[in-house]
């Protein structure tokens, strides 16, 4: 894959942020950032980015179930042009049905309570995006060490 990939589950107020090893084996959590403008959400993925090396990054998109594009998925790759217009980094868009909700269910197993989880359910989902989106691609390479 060649350098580090960040993970990113984008949302008007908030956004969870994850980034991959140096291998592009695996995703970790980096945490959410509030924001109140397209600016700077803008500034702040740019920001995460560098600080992480990273010279890909993954937009989750939130399809419907049958896969469709709606409110939210309009509004997401709005976004990634705004933001592909500004930055030098490639930009991928990647299927992120169910991630939010497999985040809340790994809160929901663990017991955490709703107050304690807010922000961190943006994370996890940002890390089971781009987990998603490196097991599927080392596996279109043939590369199944790890």
């Amino acid at each position: 894959m060649g350098g580090r990939v960040l993970g990113v589950d984008y949302g008007e107020r908030r956004i969870g942020l994850a980034v991959s090893d140096a291998l592009g084996l695996t995703a970790q959590p980096v945490g959410t950032v509030t924001v109140s403008s397209p600016r700077e959400a803008m500034r702040a993925i740019e920001d995460a980015a560098g600080q992480h090396e990273a010279v890909h990054i993954v937009f989750g998109l939130p399809r419907s179930l049958r896969g469709e594009i709606g409110p939210k998925a309009r509004e997401t790759i709005r976004f990634v042009a705004f933001f592909q217009r500004g930055s030098t980094v490639a930009v991928s868009l990647w299927d992120e049905r169910l991630t939010t909700a497999s985040a809340g269910r790994v809160f929901d197993e663990a017991k955490v309570s709703s107050r304690r989880r807010r922000g961190k359910v943006d994370t996890v989902a940002a890390q089971l995006i781009l987990q998603s989106y490196l097991d599927a691609h080392r596996h279109r390479t043939g590369d199944e060490s790890g």
